[in-house]
């Protein structure tokens, strides 16, 4: 296994980092999106990641709620890509899924992938206590699966300006 967790804020450039990252170790790598386009906002933004991928030797897997299933189905040695563990997570919560469940799921299916696997996450926890019980239970939630999967990674890394900084390994 050789699987790094790259996390970073909004616009940080950790997408563009992760794909680097797994394209450096891959022809044909895979991109799993875990996006769901919900509103025209996120249609754009869904397209904008589709046109940087272009003619770059992608495939792509939709996984917005099957995410250990699908990443499980790879074969041994498929160079994989997870944007991002968020979206994914928040897909689980708004469905009302267990996401102690859904995280350890995930997890196993990580450390068995038998492939580089990098997985993009958005960190949320630099900011305030959000006032809504909604948006705390997604902050913590998404704090515990980080911390998860930080400790199973071979390499954590944190995108801040664009610029990566390593967290372990």
């Amino acid at each position: 296994m050789s699987f790094t967790l790259v996390l970073g804020g909004a616009r940080s450039g950790k997408s563009a980092h992760g794909e680097a990252l797994v394209l450096a170790q891959s022809q044909s790598p895979l991109y799993i999106a875990t996006a769901q386009a919900f509103d025209t906002e996120m249609e754009a933004r869904i397209a904008a990641h589709r046109r940087a991928r272009e003619g770059r030797g992608w495939r792509v897997a939709e996984a917005p709620m099957d995410l250990a299933a699908t990443l499980s189905e790879q074969p041994p040695g498929q160079a994989v890509l997870i944007d991002c563990l968020t979206l994914w997570l928040t897909n689980h919560l708004l469905a009302g899924s267990d996401l102690t469940a859904q995280g350890a799921a995930l997890a196993r299916a990580m450390v068995a992938h038998e492939g580089p696997l990098v997985a993009v996450s958005n960190e949320v926890g630099f900011g305030i206590v959000p006032e809504n019980a909604l948006a705390r239970q997604f902050r913590d939630a998404a704090g515990r699966l980080h911390q998860d999967l930080a400790q199973r990674a071979a390499r954590v890394e944190l995108v801040v300006a664009g610029y990566p900084l390593t967290i372990k390994g």
